[in-house]
């Protein structure tokens, strides 16, 4: 659970300091703050446990990456100064890896009930006032952008059931340094908002739709509501969004049979179809059985369009993309579970009651929200952020052990 007040925080962050690599707490010369850490609600305290990099690894690291030590506050940014292209240390963790990609989740709440997002039972909602408020978000992101953070994608729950979505959008814009805004939505309210939305500054759009049958639709989802998300997809496409991308769970016995449906939007349309593999969040009953693998994908597509041929990839692209011949969007495929991408994260994650989450798929988190209410100052707060992306793992668990690991459900994550 979160803890309040400055000397529980302090204690907690004196108490992992202890186990940091002494590289790591050279990052922080003004001291240890007053305001540390906390684990999702639930955690067993085994599971709790900080598991660090071994001491070696981290020193490879260092001797491939130079980093001086940060400068005294009044002295400017905290950045790599032998870098070629600088970036803060407080976002770059002890493999190197720089964090310039921050999800923040507006709410827990949904209009939907997604079988592989929701428990079929619900979950417990934050109280309203232990949520972010529109300031402290925008806040927030303002730190994380003066550090490098260039883009931010909003999600939710459903993000486009915020009141105040639009003009938390149009604050973000904003930002000096900051490229892209992004959202991921279940686009029941997509067409309706849209056209403030692009006013406000969206740049991306990620559209979630699990089947293109209408009723399997409502089974996955357990409510009506196809043809809005449909309506919401076109109403992007005309407004300009290219490509608009459409998120797609695949579950074995539930709509791996619409693969080639799927690809075949793509043929006259500016889409890129993300065919996501099922993953483990607690409350969605996963099972390794039901997870549909990349390469199984893969391999059904190219039987229908042998051409299929794979795209130029980016750095930390988490999708591996390709394209039919001919077609005018694109297909792409999110291997979190069969070839994970965990070497090129670049990400970092905010729910939406205020923790910071280093990993999707981990269960230790920093509680930024106590923070901020507690009177931490920016340097305060950049080192508990830098404390934390420092200690981010390697690589996740596996697909596994994440399955036994307790962690939040998706919707209280924000993907």
């Amino acid at each position: 659970m979160a803890l309040h007040g400055g000397r529980s925080c302090s204690f907690l962050w004196l108490r992992q300091a202890q186990a940091l690599p002494q590289g790591v707490l050279k990052r922080f010369p003004w001291g240890t703050p007053s305001r540390m850490q906390s684990s999702y609600s639930g955690v067993p305290q085994e599971e709790k446990r900080l598991e660090l990099a071994t001491t070696a690894d981290r020193s490879n690291v260092a001797a491939k990456t130079p980093v001086q030590e940060l400068a005294t506050p009044g002295g400017g940014r905290r950045l790599l100064k032998e870098d070629p292209l600088p970036f803060s240390a407080f976002l770059t963790d002890s493999f190197g890896r720089r964090h310039s990609y921050l999800r923040i989740s507006l709410t827990e709440k949904c209009n939907l009930r997604c079988q592989y997002c929701m428990p079929e039972e619900g979950v417990k909602l934050t109280p309203r006032s232990q949520l972010l408020s529109t300031e402290e978000i925008v806040s927030l992101a303002r730190l994380f952008v003066q550090e490098g953070v260039d883009k931010i994608r909003l999600t939710g729950g459903e993000p486009l059931i915020r009141p105040d979505v639009v003009n938390i959008i149009a604050e973000l814009r904003k930002l000096e340094g900051l490229k892209t805004i992004a959202v991921t939505t279940n686009g029941m309210n997509l067409a309706r908002l849209l056209p403030s939305l692009k006013e406000a500054g969206l740049n991306l759009i990620n559209i979630s739709l699990d089947s293109l049958v209408p009723a399997k639709f409502e089974f996955i989802v357990r409510r009506k509501g196809f043809h809005k998300v449909m309506e919401g997809i076109d109403k992007a496409i005309e407004l300009g969004y290219n490509p608009v991308k459409v998120n797609c769970v695949v579950m074995r016995g539930l709509n791996e049979d619409e693969l080639l449906d799927f690809v075949s939007l793509t043929e006259d349309k500016p889409l890129e179809v993300r065919f996501i593999e099922y993953m483990p969040f607690d409350g969605n009953k996963w099972n390794f059985k039901k997870m549909v693998s990349y390469q199984e994908m893969l391999d059904r597509i190219r039987q229908e369009w042998p051409g299929l041929e794979q795209l130029p990839a980016g750095g930390t692209d988490t999708a591996k993309t390709y394209k039919v011949p001919g077609f005018r969007g694109r297909v792409g495929f999110i291997t979190s579970m069969s070839e994970h991408f965990c070497g090129s994260c670049n990400r970092l994650r905010i729910t939406a009651d205020g923790n910071l989450k280093v990993c999707l798929f981990g269960n230790v988190e920093v509680s930024l929200r106590d923070c901020l209410r507690s009177g931490a100052g920016e340097e305060e707060l950049l080192q508990i952020i830098g404390a934390a992306v420092g200690r981010k793992k390697r690589q996740h668990a596996g697909m596994f052990n994440i399955s036994q690991m307790k962690n939040r459900p998706m919707i209280l994550i924000g993907g």
